[in-house]
C-alpha cells in the first residue's frame, strides 16, 4: 500500500468544535469499533445509556446525511410552506387586478366611442331650444413636486 497511514481518531482533534464534543465523538467511534464498552463511555462522560444511544444515533445519522449524494451545483432555494402559499395568493391577486384593469380599459374605450354621439344629441336639442352651449374648461392635472 502506498501513501500515508490513516490518522484515525487523532483526525477529530483537527476539526472545529469544543473539546467535550470531540471527546464524545471519539467515544462514539470507539464503541462502534468495539474498542470501548457503552457502560464505560457513559461513566466516563457522566451520561446515561439512553442519552448515549441518542447521541450515537444522531451523530451517525448526521454523518450519513452529510455524505448523501446530491446534484451538482448550487441547491435551489425552496420556499417554505407558508411563503409558497402567500406567493400563490399574491399571484392570484395579480391576475384578478389585471382582469379588473382590462375591464376598466374596455369601459373607458366604450365611453370614448359613445361620447361623440351623445354630444351630437345634446347639440341638436340645445339648438332647437335656442340655448347656447357653454364650452367646458379642459381639466389639467397639476403634479406636486416632492
Amino acid at each position: 500500500m502506498r501513501g500515508r497511514w490513516p490518522a484515525g481518531l487523532e483526525y477529530i482533534d483537527k476539526l472545529e468544535g469544543s473539546v467535550e464534543t470531540k471527546e464524545r465523538f471519539k467515544s462514539i467511534l470507539c464503541t462502534l469499533f468495539r474498542e470501548a464498552r457503552v457502560l464505560e463511555v457513559c461513566a466516563q462522560h457522566d451520561i446515561g445509556e439512553t442519552r448515549f444511544e441518542q447521541l450515537r444515533a444522531t451523530s451517525i445519522q448526521g454523518a450519513l446525511n452529510s455524505i448523501e449524494p446530491r446534484p451538482a451545483g448550487r441547491p435551489s432555494r425552496a420556499c417554505a410552506g407558508a411563503q409558497a402559499v402567500e406567493i400563490r395568493a399574491l399571484q392570484q391577486r395579480v391576475l384578478e387586478l389585471e382582469h379588473a384593469l382590462h375591464e376598466a380599459q374596455v369601459r373607458a374605450e366604450i365611453a370614448l366611442v359613445l361620447q361623440p354621439s351623445q354630444r351630437d344629441e345634446e347639440d341638436d336639442s340645445m339648438a332647437a331650444t335656442g340655448v347656447k352651449k357653454k364650452m367646458p374648461r379642459p381639466r389639467v392635472k397639476i403634479r406636486k413636486s416632492r
